[in-house]
């Protein structure tokens, strides 16, 4: 026989991932051949101790309770009819079902599982699996008390959670309050701009063709004439000229986009939702991200034919944001040596033979019933072991000072619940490089273990059929046409 001692029955360090092992266990097992007297005197020299693993010939043969043994021994003439007899006697008339778990078994699950038991055995010990072979009792009272502790652990994480958002809502808000206000003073002076360049335009061109009509209808200029059209360089003027304006004309469409791009951002806080163009609301947060998308980045745009989709503009521009952004930032990982990023349009022979640092946007009609955006990236992909939790509050692999945590955790928000739609995520590396798909807070209601799903993808059309390239992480979001 053995039993291990227990300092301290209450663990303090548990955490949401605690298991099992984390509690103090009880390591008494005797032979089930020794006689009842035996396990009683150890019973009472142990009064925690909440009951006896029993063993026979080397191998795990049950478990007995304090109460239950006792509860035997109450009965007329127990004492007499058992104490002197094997165990295993008594094991066999008070014998009941034993609650068997691994030892890697989280603390709230345990707990679940002992509470659905019969009320009869709500009480009994729990027998724990620290590996094969090796069997400890884990207190049923030592585990609800435990489990009460990442009851007020969860609370205190949710109003975390919770205070996080509304301070991250509040600061999109005031983003958007100050970005709307931005973006009417530009758009003025810009629509001013671009209405007046039309203007412009017109005038040069006349100028331009007035000048030229008296070339031709003065046949023998006058030295002036002939020294001050040879100073300012007509010929070159001119086509420089059209030059000029063009870049000007580029840069009043830049601007103007620029402004309905800020103007989409700056919805935050809108009451309603409304039809909205999605290509819109993609390209305006292209726009916005224009800059970095300059550095060695190329955009592919394979737009589909979706009708317009009643949607939180400000928040759908943050989910478009956030999830090019995070491409953005695993791609300056893996970037090129070309510098000259582009948006294009969609062609398949890019992305077969292009090995530039890509993301690739395509949006079509599922089944009917859902509008689905999906952008991918030819970056490192997200590592397995994190894969689970990336929608999680508060998880980030960035530094500190880049990431909060709560972008992809905000982003599942918005589409989830604002919207409910799904927010689904694909990467390399889950199945050994085979497609695999994530599914966290699907309305499936798919557990932890099952997000590791088989070999097969289970997004709406296989990747490699629209993405050619090797896509390292792929977002996909469904959002309801109706």
């Amino acid at each position: 026989m053995a039993e291990g001692p227990v300092s301290n029955i209450y663990p303090q360090d548990l955490s949401l991932e605690s298991t099992l092992q984390q509690l103090s266990l009880y390591n008494f097992h005797i032979q089930n051949s020794r006689i009842c007297q035996e396990v009683a005197q150890n019973f009472e020299a142990n009064p925690l101790l909440p009951g006896v693993i029993l063993i026979e010939d080397g191998q795990f043969a049950g478990m007995i309770s304090r109460w239950r043994f006792f509860e035997q021994l109450s009965r007329p003439f127990g004492i007499d009819i058992f104490l002197k007899r094997p165990i295993k006697s008594l094991q066999r008339l008070a014998g009941s079902e034993t609650l068997i778990l691994p030892g890697d078994t989280l603390i709230v699950a345990a707990a679940k599982q002992s509470l659905q038991r019969p009320p009869k055995l709500l009480y009994e010990p729990i027998v724990v699996e620290l590996e094969p072979g090796v069997y400890q009792l884990a207190d049923i009272h030592q585990l609800l008390v435990a489990q009460s502790q990442i009851h007020e652990l969860t609370t205190h994480l949710l109003d975390e959670q919770t205070r996080a958002k509304m301070m991250q809502s509040e600061k999109m808000a005031s983003l958007g309050r100050m970005l709307a206000g931005v973006a009417h003073e530009i758009r003025n002076p810009v629509n001013s701009i671009c209405g007046n360049l039309d203007f412009l335009t017109t005038y040069w061109k006349n100028l331009i063709n007035l000048v030229l009509a008296y070339e031709e209808e003065v046949v023998h200029p006058s030295p002036r004439l002939v020294g001050l059209k040879e100073e300012i360089e007509l010929d070159f003027l001119i086509e420089d000229l059209e030059k000029i304006m063009k870049s000007m004309k580029m840069g009043g469409d830049r601007l103007t986009k620029l402004v309905a791009g800020l103007r989409n951002f700056s919805h935050m806080d809108e009451l309603n939702r409304q039809p909205i163009d999605i290509h819109e609301c993609i390209d305006s947060t292209l726009v916005i991200l224009s800059n970095p998308l300059k550095q060695g980045i190329k955009v592919i745009k394979d737009y589909g034919d979706l009708p317009p989709i009643n949607c939180y503009s400000g928040q759908m521009s943050q989910v478009f944001i956030n999830i090019i952004s995070n491409a953005i930032d695993a791609l300056e990982e893996t970037k090129g040596k070309n510098k000259n990023g582009s948006i294009v349009a969609f062609k398949e022979e890019d992305i077969r033979s292009d090995l530039l640092p890509t993301i690739w946007i395509s949006t079509y009609i599922l089944d009917s019933h859902d509008a689905v955006i999906r952008i991918a990236d030819n970056g490192p992909g997200i590592p397995p072991e994190i894969q689970a939790r990336i929608f999680d509050t508060f998880f980030t692999t960035k530094p500190v000072g880049k990431g909060t945590g709560l972008g992809l955790a905000i982003c599942h928000e918005i589409v989830t619940q604002k919207h409910g739609g799904q927010l689904l995520m694909r990467s390399r590396g889950l199945c050994s490089g085979q497609s695999c798909s994530l599914y966290p807070g699907d309305s499936r209601s798919v557990s932890r273990g099952e997000l590791r799903s088989a070999s097969e993808t289970q997004l709406s059309r296989d990747s490699e059929a629209v993405f050619q390239g090797d896509v390292g992480t792929e977002f996909e979001i469904r959002l309801p046409l109706v």
